[in-house]
């Protein structure tokens, strides 16, 4: 009984296909079973065949890999998925790892890389091509400092946030007070408590804040 890694390919471009079997057979320990062109073929093929690794390219007829991907989790979840693609878009990378894939690697990566990939998606393990990586770092930390926002801003009171977009925008006490028919010791006091609350003791540090937020816009 062979202990080779088996990989299925699906790629709707042959010469991919072909060099990427090549890359792979020539490491020793991986062989391709199987090379389709579609997603629905690659979802057929996978459910019959349970390889251990599919290496999905994502714009393919047919439903696509990302598509395949996912039904590929509900049909052969034991079935590891590599995303081999020419897409670095956020919204691809999101999309992949919403759909189950374990891993994604640009097409630009080099041939040793690739072996790598499949290996450590074959382990159990996740691989993502360092741009991918850092793409996918970027947006979790968008997403955290998002929900850090919104956190901050739930702590403040409906005037104090109306005080917040006018001290963003660039209004004084006194124009704040008169916009919101109030006091400017009022104005005073609603700045100190969102300051506060927010622990931010600067305007331009608010004025981030409120950008950040959507409270106010760039050209505000």
């Amino acid at each position: 009984m062979s202990d080779k890694i088996t990989v299925l390919l699906a790629d709707d471009h042959t010469l991919v296909r072909d060099g990427v079997r090549r890359i792979l057979s020539a490491a020793g320990d991986i062989t391709v079973v199987a090379e389709v062109g579609d997603g629905e073929a690659a979802v057929k093929e996978t459910t019959a065949l349970r390889p251990d690794v599919a290496v999905l390219d994502i714009t393919m007829p047919k439903g696509g890999g990302l598509e395949a991907a996912r039904q590929i989790r509900a049909h052969a979840p034991e079935v590891r998925i590599l995303i081999l693609s020419m897409h670095l878009q956020p919204e691809y990378l999101m999309e992949s790892v919403r759909a189950g894939a374990h891993g994604y690697l640009v097409k630009d990566a080099a041939a040793g890389e690739l072996v790598q990939a499949v290996r450590e998606v074959c382990a159990g393990n996740s691989y993502y091509s360092p741009a991918v990586s850092q793409q996918l770092s970027d947006l979790l930390r968008r997403k955290l400092e998002g929900e850090e926002v919104q956190n901050a801003l739930e702590r403040l009171s409906p005037r104090e946030r109306e005080v917040l977009r006018y001290i963003a925008e660039g209004a004084t006490n006194k124009e704040t007070a008169k916009a919101l028919g109030i006091s400017v010791r009022t104005v005073e006091t609603h700045r100190d408590s969102l300051m506060k609350k927010l622990g931010i003791k600067t305007i331009a540090g608010l004025t981030r804040l409120a950008l950040r937020s959507g409270l106010i816009s760039d050209d505000a």
